[in-house]
């Protein structure tokens, strides 16, 4: 039922998709299992986007299926490690850049992993994500592009945080396929995050004082 599963969200057969999530997670399946399920199927699509079968409405679609499967496996999650962080994490892709299949693997790896993602979706401006992070509190941002175009947003974001004096509180990360070490020391962030594990990786080490 895996297959089936998996299958039923690159096709974007929401019916059938959260229909299939339900039996799984009735039938007593690990929902760590169905996690990677969604991560795999999630890939599939970005691959189907970058191959250019698939465009922006099928990564809207498949971002609100993705969304509705988490309501079913991430409850699952918590019960099974009977912890929540009480941490929440700003996560966003930035302006100039709408891809979000990336930033919607990290988001549902990161509330699998109790955390609470304040979403702001794509093509967020510097300003919305100082806003969000002062309104939340929040010590944790995470920036996401898949444009080379999109890394001058980066470091305009983390400037804006600077300007408005909130930068030494936070901890920021960025990703995406194209961004590596240079991206990273180009844009002033602390810390790259290479995939979805990595990135859940670093904000639990942040919170446990193991990396600065």
């Amino acid at each position: 039922m895996s297959e089936k599963l998996i299958n039923a969200i690159v096709e974007l057969k929401e019916e059938k998709a959260i229909s299939l999530a339900r039996e799984l997670a009735d039938s007593g399946t690990d929902p760590s299992e169905m996690l990677n399920m969604g991560i795999e199927a999630m890939g599939q699509i970005g691959d189907k986007f970058e191959n250019g079968d698939y465009f922006l409405p099928e990564l809207l679609i498949a971002g609100e299926l993705m969304d509705e499967i988490n309501k079913i496996v991430l409850p699952l999650m918590a019960d099974q490690s009977g912890t929540e962080t009480g941490e929440q994490v700003v996560l966003g892709t930035v302006s100039g850049d709408v891809h979000d299949i990336g930033k919607n693997i990290v988001k549902f790896m990161l509330e699998a992993n109790g955390y609470q993602v304040l979403d702001l979706g794509i093509d967020v401006p510097p300003q919305a994500f100082v806003d969000k992070v002062q309104e939340s509190g929040s010590k944790y941002l995470g920036l996401s592009a898949l444009l080379t175009v999109s890394y001058d947003s980066m470091k305009e974001t983390i400037e804006a945080l600077k300007a408005s004096g909130l930068r030494e509180g936070v901890k920021v990360m960025i990703g995406g396929a194209p961004v590596d070490d240079l991206v990273l020391k180009y844009s002033g962030a602390d810390a790259l995050g290479a995939s979805a594990v990595a990135a859940v990786d670093l904000v639990n080490n942040w919170i446990d004082g193991k990396a600065e």
